[in-house]
């Protein structure tokens, strides 16, 4: 499906692409609301309601990742509440293997998350990936998020990427898409971010499951 000879460098997301997205989902619809209803004294369900409406309202933007601004508007501490779940920050299958096998072709390879930093450098803690990473940028940096088209122009402002010779890896078709206009070439879609949830093919981009479908051979030239 790809020709890894054409691929200098690697983009990829984090949240539902190297690591398993359950945890997310899990904090944000289960563990945040109960926490929440408690805190406040009022019904799981009135705190589904109230999470649910502004988790809507901010969806694609900035504010939707950033863990301050949720801090502030629910007047708890989101890094500390996330931290009571560590054990469900999991690795994606084939995803240790994938970035090893990367860096043993020589590959550029570069994170690229709309993950808050305070939420990004605790799973980097938990995983340790960053091991294999050339590069770890948090769209946090450019203040804007991957699903807006200058978020991209701010990257390779950055980074000096050949959109040509470049894969970016992700989970969402909607910032695929914002790479596709931008001019990335190669672009691949995570169908199950959640292990806990029914995959999707995003019918548009190679859509994948697991990394072992599209593992460069190890005798692939730099």
């Amino acid at each position: 499906m790809i020709n890894w000879n054409q691929i200098e460098t690697v983009l990829l997301d984090m949240d539902g692409t190297l690591l398993d997205l359950h945890f997310d989902n899990y904090f944000w619809l289960t563990h945040l609301p109960m926490r929440y209803a408690d805190a406040k004294g009022i019904s799981l369900e009135e705190s589904e309601r109230f999470l649910g409406e502004r988790i809507e309202s901010y969806r694609g933007t900035l504010q939707w990742y950033c863990l301050d601004h949720w801090s502030e508007l629910v007047e708890m501490d989101i890094p500390l509440l996330k931290r009571e779940i560590l054990h469900k920050i999991q690795i994606r299958p084939y995803a240790e293997e994938f970035l090893k096998t990367l860096r043993h072709i020589g590959k550029k390879v570069v994170l690229i998350t709309n993950s808050h930093p305070k939420g990004l450098q605790l799973k980097l803690d938990v995983t340790e990936i960053d091991r294999w990473l050339d590069l770890v940028i948090s769209s946090h940096e450019f203040s804007l998020p991957k699903e807006d088209i200058a978020f991209w122009h701010k990257l390779q402002e950055k980074e000096h990427f050949d959109p040509n010779t470049t894969l970016f890896i992700d989970d969402t078709p909607n910032i695929l898409r914002s790479a596709k206009t931008f001019g990335i070439q190669h672009l691949v879609c995570i169908t199950q971010p959640d292990s806990q949830r029914r995959g999707i093919a995003s019918g548009e981009f190679i859509d994948i499951t697991h990394f072992d479908e599209i593992m460069p051979p190890t005798h692939v030239q730099p």
